[in-house]
């Protein structure tokens, strides 16, 4: 089971995380403004419900290499780190300049929506990259289980994403609005991001 400190902390950064400009956010916003609440809501409990399978790539992947190669796992640590310190470099470089794409307008139903969301989610290579590198931070061997921390640490994540998706889908008219007026808000927002991802890098590089 997780400890409270491990709950709370990652919950913290799993949402500053979701929260943050990206392309998962925009889809969401963009589908929302274009189809509406049901179809935004939709898409966006998609894109939260495909983490299911990154969870699962990290929880077989990385399970694996905690109990075979010490050596591997810390090679792992090491790329999952330089990864998001890129990340955050580039999140700092082009900081404010993500804008809100417009959904081609048709008749998709929720359903189909929310699949879309999923696939989109699920096929994202730098997703899955991400989740390998990101759920190890909070994982403590020293408390055994670590594929059942994983497996947690992965739901706690999902479930998150499926609320803050959500509430994007269903405010998407407004939000979007508001954050096309403000573009600073957008632009801090970037800055946020980047520095939480080099962090989380550093973090992961530095740590035994």
């Amino acid at each position: 089971m997780l400890s409270p400190e491990q709950f709370f902390g990652f919950l913290l950064a799993a949402v500053l995380i979701t929260a943050s400009p990206g392309p998962d956010n925009l889809m969401v916003l963009s589908t929302g403004m274009a189809r509406g609440r049901r179809h935004g809501i939709a898409f966006g409990l998609g894109c939260a419900a495909g983490c299911l399978s990154h969870t699962a790539l990290a929880l077989a992947g990385v399970s694996a290499l905690v109990a075979a190669s010490p050596a591997a796992f810390t090679a792992l640590r090491w790329a999952g780190g330089l990864y998001l310190v890129w990340l955050g470099v580039q999140a700092l470089r082009h900081a404010g300049q993500s804008g809100l794409g417009s959904a081609s307008a048709g008749s998709e139903t929720p359903g189909r929506l929310f699949a879309r969301g999923l696939v989109a989610n699920a096929i994202n290579p730098k997703v899955v990259l991400f989740f390998l590198s990101f759920l190890p931070q909070f994982v403590q061997p020293a408390q055994g289980g670590v594929g059942l921390q994983i497996g947690l640490l992965g739901l706690l994540f999902t479930l998150q994403a499926a609320v803050l998706f959500g509430l994007l889908g269903f405010f998407a008219g407004s939000v979007g609005a508001w954050l096309q007026r403000r573009p600073g808000a957008g632009l801090w927002l970037d800055r946020v991001a980047g520095a939480l991802f080099v962090g989380l890098g550093l973090r992961l590089i530095l740590s035994r």
